[in-house]
């Protein structure tokens, strides 16, 4: 009888442990738990708020909601400033951020990355009245750059030997506003993002010089989501998401919705410059 008992205890054990690790795998391999995903909200068209609804929108937030939905997974937004978000990201209370990232060999070292669903080229912004004094790379010295800390942009117009004027996650009017009223002299950012600001702000009085388009090392490659480095699950499993709607053209459609044009494919673009940001440059 005891021998017996035995048998059946260990029987019940082996079950039980085996049933442990069934559950374990479910809750893995289907997850209940929100999606959590930072981003700015200020950032027009790629992360901002409507100004009808409130409601938080964008390129990189509703392919963000799109690759949740595939993955059967709510939700959950919550707004930092650049340095917020990656550092969410690494502490984990974020799974993933959204926010026009580009996919940097720098960010590829500290973080895993997605695939790119969006392509694009830089621009400067100056006073359409004198180009702020800006008609070539070298007329950068001495300026005011407007941009946040720790940018590629930032970097940039470090390295290029601007005096640094970095903001903490503003909206896009008063980054237009200051450079109108000579409070900074130029912003490098996206050029697709700044042509949309500046047609969404009519009487803004900036431009963007043809002759000062430039791309960089850190954002050659393209933009992407940001994701904890060693995550290969969510990796994966976003990546895969993000293949199906650039497949059923989800992706094509969001980016004419939000930039007019198909950002999935590299801009045809003659004369762009491009920079190597020197690392000893933090742009801070």
């Amino acid at each position: 009888m005891k021998k017996r008992f035995k048998v059946i205890s260990a029987l019940v054990g082996i079950l039980a442990f085996t049933a442990i690790i069934l559950i374990g795998c479910t809750k893995n391999n289907d997850s209940k738990e929100p999606l959590v995903v930072a981003t700015s909200g200020t950032l027009y068209p790629a992360s901002y708020h409507d100004s009808k609804s409130n409601k938080l929108v964008g390129y990189d937030v509703e392919i963000a909601r799109a690759v949740a939905k595939g993955l059967h997974r709510k939700i959950e937004f919550k707004e930092y400033n650049v340095d917020g978000q990656l550092t969410a990201v690494k502490t984990g209370k974020a799974d993933l951020a959204a926010n026009d990232f580009n996919i940097s060999p720098t960010r590829q070292k500290k973080f895993a990355t997605s695939s790119v669903y969006k392509y694009s080229f830089n621009s400067v912004a100056v006073r359409a009245s004198d180009n702020s004094g800006i008609n070539s790379w070298s007329d950068i010295k001495g300026k005011k750059a407007a941009g946040e800390a720790g940018t590629s942009y930032q970097r940039l117009s470090q390295q290029l030997g601007a005096t640094l004027v970095n903001y903490d996650n503003v909206s896009n009017d008063v980054y237009l506003r200051d450079v109108k009223n000579g409070k900074t002299d130029f912003i490098m950012n996206d050029y697709y993002l700044q042509s949309l600001a500046l047609k969404a702000t009519p009487n803004s009085g900036l431009t963007l010089p043809s002759n000062l388009y430039f791309n960089t090392d850190e954002d050659k490659n393209g933009v992407g989501f940001i994701m904890k480095k060693g995550d290969t699950d969510l990796q994966k499993q976003v990546n895969a998401q993000l293949k199906k709607l650039k497949k059923d053209g989800t992706i094509k459609k969001l980016s004419e919705k939000y930039y007019g044009a198909d950002v999935t494919k590299k801009p045809n673009v003659k004369n762009i410059h491009t920079f190597k940001i020197q690392s000893k440059y933090d742009g801070r």
